[in-house]
């Protein structure tokens, strides 16, 4: 007989075993409690059970239920608390007593005045970690003020210098602010749990979309603080490099970084630009950046007498970064990201699978988590209450009463 050894345990996302409420609306809080339940901890979203996050309210629509909401609440369990009422209240507390960690990104000063702040819920369970997102922080002479992705865009220097030279302000395309808002909050939230596994104790998180948006000002900070110079606008030209940015081809467009000896001799190698490998105004990067205008008209006549799955190719061959401007259309069906099992279909109670973006961070040992879309308003409201032990009264006043089927009626000679 063959010995074998005991089996091995089966692999648990990182973040098991931690219990999240969130109080999120629209993105920050939401996609960040995405990312936190993705890695496994259990999160229970918190909603108005009049109207649930505005995010349901935004279309498309699949059936009734909101096709991003499907997307940005995925593996979260949906609860329907009132909390301005004294049950709702109660019930959100009696949540706290076990949760690991409350993220929320209602405007500064609502949670407090709810009675639900990091001061009142540390009381109840000075364990948690309480995450709060905003637009402009949680203090300073901004914090009063409503802040969307849009303004934090504006105000952080994004919308500076994105669009064309002399266009007009032009925002990143998707909710930037928000989204990095919403990453910085995960990343905090984990951090915060390290420290309290050494401390025992939790703490708070002031995470701003304007910070965020700032913060992001890499290359920006490096020029101004050196130089003094304002950076702007540049299309997609880089800030010190080139060739670096989108060029036109025959039947659309490239983006091409030869920002290295090799790659700039193999992009002229592969281009025919002889001349150009040889010109002293080329010759190290620095130059080729003040001659910028110039060497992109120059490489663009090249590139645009020929196709864009052409250059790749050759481009690629030589080793010369490259890639073609994809619509989502393209995206959502990549060759490269099906290969990589990117995309998912998430279960529903009541819609067909929904297709899911997947999770880009690819643990070895630690598996992320692919379990089911965003669920119903208040789906999980009796569930997740009795399970944490909430009293039956409170349960019943925020749930409703459970409600006992009828007996089916007994057909005439049916019966005992």
């Amino acid at each position: 007989m063959t010995a074998t050894g005991p089996t091995p345990p089966t692999p648990q996302p990182p973040l098991s075993g931690i219990t999240v409420l969130e109080v999120g609306v629209f993105m920050a809080a939401p996609y960040a409690a995405m990312q936190l339940a993705d890695l496994g901890a259990r999160v229970v979203k918190v909603e108005d059970p009049r109207s649930g996050d505005p995010v349901r309210a935004s279309g498309p629509f699949v059936d009734g239920e909101s096709s991003p909401y499907l997307r940005l609440n995925r593996n979260k369990e949906a609860i329907a608390l009132d909390l301005k009422s004294e049950a709702g209240k109660r019930a959100f507390l009696a949540l706290v007593e076990t949760a690991d960690v409350v993220i929320e990104n209602l405007r500064p000063g609502a949670m407090a005045r709810l009675g639900l702040d990091a001061a009142s819920v540390q009381a109840v369970n000075p364990r948690v970690v309480y995450a709060s997102g905003s637009g402009w922080g949680q203090d300073g002479p901004l914090a009063p003020l409503p802040g969307l992705d849009i303004m934090a865009q504006a105000r952080s220097g994004i919308m500076s210098i994105t669009g064309t030279p002399g266009g007009e302000p032009v925002k990143v395309g998707v909710p930037v602010c928000d989204l990095v808002c919403g990453l910085y909050l995960a990343l905090a939230v984990t951090a915060a749990l390290r420290e309290r596994d050494r401390s025992g104790v939790g703490q708070s998180i002031d995470v701003s979309l304007f910070e965020a948006g700032v913060s992001l000002a890499v290359w920006e900070a490096g020029k101004y603080f050196a130089t003094g110079e304002v950076g702007g606008p540049l299309g997609s030209a880089h800030q010190s490099q080139a060739p670096y940015q989108a060029f036109r081809t025959a039947d659309g467009w490239i983006t091409i970084g030869a920002n290295t000896p090799n790659t700039w001799t193999g992009l002229c190698r592969t281009l025919g630009m002889t001349a150009e490998l040889a010109d002293e105004r080329y010759a190290d990067a620095s130059r080729r950046h003040a001659h910028r205008d110039e060497l992109a008209r120059t490489v663009e006549v090249r590139t645009a007498a020929r196709t864009t799955a052409d250059l790749v190719a050759a481009l690629g061959a030589a080793g010369v970064p490259c890639a073609p401007i994809s619509d989502y259309g393209q995206v959502f069906t990549d060759e490269h990201l099906h290969a990589r099992d990117f995309f998912w279909d998430a279960p529903h109670p009541s819609l067909p699978p929904q297709r899911q973006l997947g999770s880009p961070m690819r643990l070895s040992a630690s598996p992320t988590v692919r379990d089911h879309a965003g669920p119903p308003l208040g789906a999980d409201t009796r569930a997740v209450l009795t399970r944490a032990g909430v009293p039956a009264d409170v349960v019943d006043a925020v749930a409703g009463p459970v409600q006992v089927p009828a007996p089916a009626p007994v057909a005439p000679g049916e019966g005992a």
